[in-house]
């Protein structure tokens, strides 16, 4: 009975340990690529639901709403990529996608004005892209690596996320300096005599300054422009300021 019962545990344990799962090491990659997927399946899935609602709309702003649904979904499938993908080319391919997108929706957000302000609108999209895709073919990305150290797009699995996390966390400087920078020009704008009845949206990243809104006329969004510029720490300025004719005297 006993000898029984021995060969019938050892059997059991022989089974059990047939049935552990793989290392996560052996997985990992797999995961990857499942995770991989799904981050673009979903990109793809969301770019359907935005572009149909966009069908609701008509002229310009339709032609806005389409754009701004495309260059959501170059950022989506640019985030899985460098997340996911190791290869550079790959990830300089996303962040130049990215870049003509946000181009494509700068240039239909200019649709709608004329002349002069027009031109500088375009000008300034165009400015961006071209910055853009300079960053991407002069991997940008690698410029972080060096400020923390790591290049999380090398590693896979639970070593890829603590990378990732602890880069989120090293570069939190530069989220608190662009607040800074942000509050430095509203500041500025909000002192300056000669921009009176000034309405304008300011945003700021890695100390890239947007302006948008609308001022009265082009010489204040002239103004606007130069007075952001000239604050410390602000690298360029992207203005996407309007000319409000009903506040035109």
């Amino acid at each position: 009975m006993n000898k029984l019962i021995f060969i019938m545990l050892a059997g059991f344990a022989s089974a059990s340990f047939a049935a552990e799962p793989a290392t996560p090491a052996a997985t990992t990659p797999h995961m990857d690529n499942v995770a991989y997927k799904q981050m673009m399946d979903k990109a793809a899935a969301d770019y359907k639901t935005a572009r149909a609602q966009c069908d609701a709309q008509s002229g310009n702003a339709k032609d806005i709403c389409i754009q701004q649904a495309k260059a959501t979904r170059a950022h989506s499938e640019s985030d899985a990529v460098v997340q996911y993908k190791n290869d550079k080319r790959s990830v300089r391919k996303a962040e130049i996608a990215v870049a003509d997108a946000e181009y494509d929706l700068a240039k239909a957000k200019c649709a709608d004005m004329t002349g002069t302000e027009k031109r500088n609108c375009v000008n300034t999209a165009k400015a961006a892209q071209t910055a853009a895709i300079a960053d991407a073919k002069a991997e940008k990305h690698a410029a972080d690596v060096a400020q923390t150290g790591e290049d999380c797009n090398t590693m896979t699995g639970t070593a890829k996320a603590s990378c990732l996390t602890r880069t989120k966390s090293d570069m939190a400087g530069t989220a608190v300096a662009d607040s800074v920078i942000t509050t430095k020009v509203k500041a500025e704008l909000l002192k300056e005599p000669n921009l009176k009845s000034l309405d304008v949206h300011v945003e700021t990243n890695q100390g890239v300054v947007s302006l948008s809104g609308f001022v009265p006329s082009q010489t204040e969004v002239d103004k606007a422009v130069e007075v952001a510029r000239n604050v410390k720490g602000v690298t360029q300025v992207q203005s996407a300021l309007r000319i409000d004719k009903n506040e035109r005297k």
